[in-house]
């Protein structure tokens, strides 16, 4: 996805985690962090209680979603998704992804991959990596800045 680009619609989940969002729930109150993790990904285990951090820090002023992106067939594994969303308290939704519908109109290829989006949708920061948190907090605060 290429920046200013509008958030796409949030469908062809397999399933959904901890409750099930849509693009118009997203757009429009308040800013937007999705982040792609699987549970074959070491990196994003790494960096999920710093996106936990993020989301309880942020609760009020930024919607935050995961996508489970699996990267081989034992990703597919539901209960394993479930077990692992719980053991790193993955309580936002998430979008389970197997079908990588979602992967494809993101046109992403990364796990743990960030985007933020603006209020509008609009997408303003792609970051990719377990590391750069530094980055994406910076860049979250600038969107909130934005939205106030």
């Amino acid at each position: 996805m290429k920046l200013r680009q509008p958030m796409p619609e949030l469908t062809g989940a397999t399933a959904w985690l901890n409750g099930e969002v849509s693009k118009e729930q997203l757009v429009g109150d308040k800013p937007t962090l999705i982040h792609f993790w699987s549970v074959s990904c070491h990196l994003c285990k790494e960096a999920m209680p710093q996106v936990n951090e993020f989301r309880d820090q942020y609760k009020d002023q930024l919607n935050v979603m995961a996508v489970h992106m699996p990267r081989s067939e034992d990703d597919l594994d539901l209960e394993k998704i479930k077990k692992v969303a719980a053991e790193h308290d993955i309580v936002q939704p998430i979008f389970v992804d197997s079908e990588h519908k979602l992967t494809d109109a993101f046109e992403n290829q990364y796990v743990p991959a960030y985007y933020v989006f603006d209020k509008t949708g609009q997408l303003r920061h792609f970051q990719a990596g377990g590391s750069g948190m530094k980055m994406l907090e910076k860049r979250v605060n600038r969107v909130l800045g934005e939205s106030e």
